[in-house]
């Protein structure tokens, strides 16, 4: 199975999608809208948001939406941003409160501006949605916090069920996507997610120009510092004042992906061309173990 080499603006079909639109999809952005709160799901375009929104599972952005750094891939505003909103521990949990949601993930900008990098904002929410949802389980998708012991202890000790930090593409690449994030500095969080015994979560793009090689590569890099699970999608250029697409993958190069990720002993592996970090986040949650179709 070969990629589709990138020779005009088409997509691939199996890229091309309809955005579902739900009731509960249009109650949650209302919701959203009344309280000044931010989603990934929105800001990101994730092409799964309706899906993930029936599904019971939303992914709420926290610290604002202004993010201090400048990631070719990302679509996030870079910034200076505000200070932030007090009101949003408590705005955030009742709005999962409210929307009876089953499986909530928590993100964020960057905030190095901040001298915790917005560690303790960060408990205070997680705090607050677990007092109000005490059925609600929840990811924390964690920036980097600069690789800082002390703030990523801040964030396990509030014990949610999944801690992630992508890792975003393979070594050899970082440097060029990402704006001061490192390969190195991310492999340090998961490895210190990990020795925490919460599970660990990462995920990578394709289509960046990655081999497959420094795929499988990544894959052991992260098994090494003791992530669990890991997602796997398409890159896809959100604006043109990002980073071009090299390549589209193949679904079945996906498949593969997942098998041989499967097969070296992660606990679950979310591998398609629309597969995004939050994706069947809800599956993610501990004493569930993925197996391959053919086993």
């Amino acid at each position: 199975m070969t990629n589709d080499k990138l020779t005009d603006n088409r997509k691939p079909d199996w890229l091309k999608i309809k955005l579902q639109h739900s009731k509960l999809s249009i109650q949650l952005s209302g919701i959203l809208n009344k309280h000044r709160l931010h989603t990934i799901c929105e800001s990101g375009k994730c092409p799964n948001r309706g899906e993930c929104w029936d599904c019971g599972t939303a992914t709420f952005m926290i610290c604002g939406d202004i993010c201090t750094r400048s990631c070719k891939f990302c679509n996030v505003k870079s910034g200076k941003p505000m200070p932030p909103d007090p009101d949003e521990p408590e705005n955030i949990a009742n709005s999962v409160k409210l929307l009876k949601l089953k499986h909530v993930v928590i993100t964020s900008v960057d905030r190095d501006d901040l001298s915790d990098l917005g560690a303790s904002h960060w408990v205070e929410v997680i705090k607050a949605v677990k007092r109000e949802n005490p059925n609600t389980t929840m990811e924390a998708l964690i920036p980097d916090f600069q690789g800082k012991e002390n703030l990523i202890r801040m964030i396990t000790d509030t014990c949610p069920e999944v801690i992630s930090h992508n890792l975003e593409t393979v070594k050899r690449l970082s440097k060029h996507i990402r704006s001061k994030a490192t390969y190195e500095t991310s492999l340090s969080v998961i490895r210190q997610v990990a020795s925490s015994g919460i599970t660990a979560k990462s995920g990578i793009m394709l289509g960046l120009g990655e081999t497959r090689n420094e795929v499988i590569e990544t894959m052991n890099d992260l098994l090494a510092e003791g992530c669990r699970i890991l997602t796997i999608g398409q890159y896809l250029r959100p604006s043109k004042s990002n980073v071009e697409v090299v390549e589209y993958i193949h679904p079945a190069i996906f498949e593969e992906y997942r098998n041989i990720g499967i097969a070296k002993g992660f606990d679950y592996v979310e591998s398609a061309p629309l597969v995004r970090s939050s994706y069947h986040a809800e599956q993610h949650v501990p004493n569930q173990k993925q197996t391959s179709p053919d086993k």
